[in-house]
């Protein structure tokens, strides 16, 4: 800026202010209150780092956010507008003071506080691990969430070889994760999904069953016994697991929480860290953990995605493209 005055021929000019694109809601609502807005763009501070977004995946969480479902229960209100979005995947462009071992350029992933629909975030550095150069960036921005509240399940159930497990929405995002991890562990994993997705689900090694009226006794018929139950779905699930008879502590829901206390199981809220993402990340590398994305769609296009995440018979997971616009400092 310069600090001479009008009166000696000039004027003070400032600096514009740098500006991103995000997604925003000014109310709850269905999808169509999803709108593209300007937003200052994000610097680090201490312990920071900035990540220009490639793909952020989308979460039924996010959409439940969205309607006001978490606000009505007095979980996450916070002022409008709102942004969206905990798991992503893009390059580093800024760097805090005290950040050591990552640099400018570095393909990373990670997760966030509901702020990843953008072209760019702002995150400790403790939440970042280097993208695997094989992974695709729509895997990349789709994992880190879902992953680790798969990998959270499979931890907190105490799944171990020798055991089944029914996992109710095997073929969502999370559950998809959650049946490969527990095969992984040496389970016997039995999944809900609707018909569509049997096959799909077979080709992760699970035996599918028809989720709706009748669930605890077409699981009987293949599996006298089981031992631990994820809940990703609803629907009922929580009761049909009792009906089992799998001891209450080895049920765990993601979704159902009112029926916790009623039913002694567990609510299972995700635990993320850096180590469980890269482990994760490792077995992906590996080619032992696949992570199916569905649906791709541009930033501006929010809106659709949630449409297509809150149809709810869909496979693995839906994610948002970013391709930043010109005219933006990043």
């Amino acid at each position: 800026m310069d600090t001479r005055n009008a009166r000696d021929g000039y004027v003070a000019r400032t600096a514009p202010t740098a500006t991103m694109q995000a997604v925003v809601f000014d109310r709850y609502g269905d999808a169509d209150v999803l709108r593209l807005a300007e937003l200052p763009l994000p610097s680090p501070g201490s312990g920071e780092v900035r990540v220009r977004i490639r793909a952020a995946g989308v979460q039924p969480a996010d959409c439940a956010t969205r309607s006001g479902w978490f606000a009505q229960r007095g979980i996450g209100q916070t002022p409008f507008p709102r942004q969206l979005g905990n798991e992503f995947a893009g390059v580093i462009d800024a760097i805090g003071d005290g950040v050591n071992g990552l640099a400018k350029g570095d393909e990373v992933l990670g997760w966030c506080n509901a702020n990843a629909y953008a072209e760019a975030v702002v995150v400790p550095a403790q939440q970042l691990v280097s993208k695997p150069p094989m992974m695709s960036w729509a895997v990349a921005g789709s994992l880190s969430a879902s992953g680790q509240t798969a990998l959270t399940a499979v931890q907190a159930l105490d799944i171990a070889a020798g055991d089944t497990v029914l996992v109710h929405g095997a073929a969502g995002g999370v559950g998809t994760i959650a049946v490969q991890l527990a095969r992984l562990r040496g389970a016997r994993v039995i999944g809900t999904a609707s018909r569509e997705n049997h096959d799909y689900l077979r080709s992760l090694g699970v035996e599918p069953v028809l989720y709706g009226s009748g669930l605890a006794e077409r699981v009987r018929q293949i599996a006298p016994r089981v031992h631990a139950a994820l809940d990703g779905s609803g629907r009922g699930a929580l009761d049909a697991s009792i009906a089992l008879g799998i001891e209450p502590s080895r049920i765990g829901t993601l979704v159902d929480f009112e029926d916790v206390q009623r039913l002694g199981v567990q609510a299972i809220r995700s635990q993320r860290s850096r180590e469980r993402l890269q482990e994760l990340v490792e077995l992906h590398d590996a080619g032992r953990l696949r992570v199916h994305v569905r649906d791709i769609y541009p930033l501006a296009h929010a809106a659709v995605a949630h449409r297509d995440v809150e149809n709810g018979h869909g496979r693995g997971k839906v994610v948002l493209m970013v391709y930043s616009t010109f005219g933006h400092a990043l």
